[in-house]
């Protein structure tokens, strides 16, 4: 899946574990306007399900898309309002 769009702003998490991932996007999500994308890169593994989850349970915003390197995870997550 390869989707266009404009990077806002960049999270760089690697190095943390669950929750801080999570409590990081939240907070930074927060500063962005309306239809902003905000790139977290993170070296947990268990981020890719933490944070969809997350945007899945989370008014407001969407996960665009997720991709799988060989020792980054980067996510890419839009405030929907």
């Amino acid at each position: 899946m390869s989707v266009e769009f404009d990077i806002a702003e960049t999270l760089d998490v690697k190095g943390a574990s669950c929750p801080m991932p999570v409590v990081k996007t939240k907070g930074a999500i927060d500063e962005l306007a309306e239809g902003e994308v905000l790139e977290v890169l993170a070296t947990d593994p268990g981020s890719m399900s933490d944070l969809d989850g997350w945007a899945t349970g989370t008014d407001g915003v969407e996960m665009v898309e997720q991709v799988e390197g060989d020792d980054v995870y980067k996510h890419y997550v839009r405030k929907t309002e």
